[in-house]
């Protein structure tokens, strides 16, 4: 399966990742991604940076490292309407934004509710991925997440941290096989996240490729394979923002 992006990297900014920007970006190059996006936590997140953060990636310029350079978010879903913690000002800003539910920020609730928190941040035009949507401490209907993922063209991750065998998400897998099957029946694509939040983790997609295998899910629809094709994605749910925010 070709692999050249990924685009849910942490850097330092988030307290709890323990790499800088140019040490991703370095590390990304030795890999020989041709794309890759720091989303760095919300304010939201315990710790995390003051929201002013996100003003500025102006300043960065995408392609002068020698590698394509998205600057996004990893927006927190903070109620069961799928409302997220940064303003649609900051987030015109943003090249992308992953949203995520995580329970620093919110309580799980029933399964229609985060399943309604799930399809709300759909519609956010922002909102370009749903972050680890097979989270069991979040029990989702991921069928109709699936559903309304490809409705909206929206990404769902196949986020690799998450099928760690002593990761904080355990039971991943056996959700993602529901996930999985709803996105082929709709047609859903997918992307593969690190979730990295130190530098060794830049583009590491193995276990997620596992997964992938396992269901035997169609390469063409994983947009890793393609800086255009995730672009597209993201050129078509900027679209849907309002001219004036």
């Amino acid at each position: 399966m070709k692999d050249i992006l990924d685009v849910h990297i942490h850097t330092t900014a988030s307290i709890h990742a323990y790499s800088t920007f140019r040490e991703v970006i370095d590390a990304a190059k030795k890999k020989n991604l041709e794309l890759v996006g720091i989303a760095d936590h919300a304010p939201s997140v315990p710790g995390a940076i003051d929201k002013f953060y996100f003003v500025n990636f102006k300043v960065i310029p995408r392609d002068a490292y020698g590698i394509k350079i998205a600057m996004g978010a990893e927006l927190n879903i903070i109620d069961y309407s799928g409302s997220t913690d940064l303003p649609a000002q900051i987030l015109k800003r943003l090249d992308y934004a992953v949203a995520s539910l995580h329970r620093e920020c919110i309580e799980s609730g029933s399964v229609e509710e985060n399943t309604a928190a799930l399809i709300g941040a759909m519609k956010n035009p922002h909102v370009v991925i749903i972050g680890h949507p097979d989270n069991p401490q979040f029990p989702a209907d991921l069928e109709a997440v699936a559903r309304a993922a490809a409705d909206n063209r929206v990404l769902l991750e196949v986020n690799n941290s998450s099928y760690l065998p002593k990761g904080h998400r355990i039971g991943s897998a056996e959700n993602a096989k529901i996930m999985l099957a709803a996105c082929k029946k709709y047609g859903t694509k997918i992307i593969m996240g690190s979730d990295a939040h130190v530098e060794i983790d830049v583009g590491n997609h193995e276990l997620s490729k596992k997964v992938l295998a396992e269901n035997n899910f169609p390469e063409e629809l994983v947009v890793n394979s393609s800086v255009e094709k995730f672009f597209e994605c993201v050129k078509y749910r900027k679209s849907l923002a309002p001219k004036k925010q």
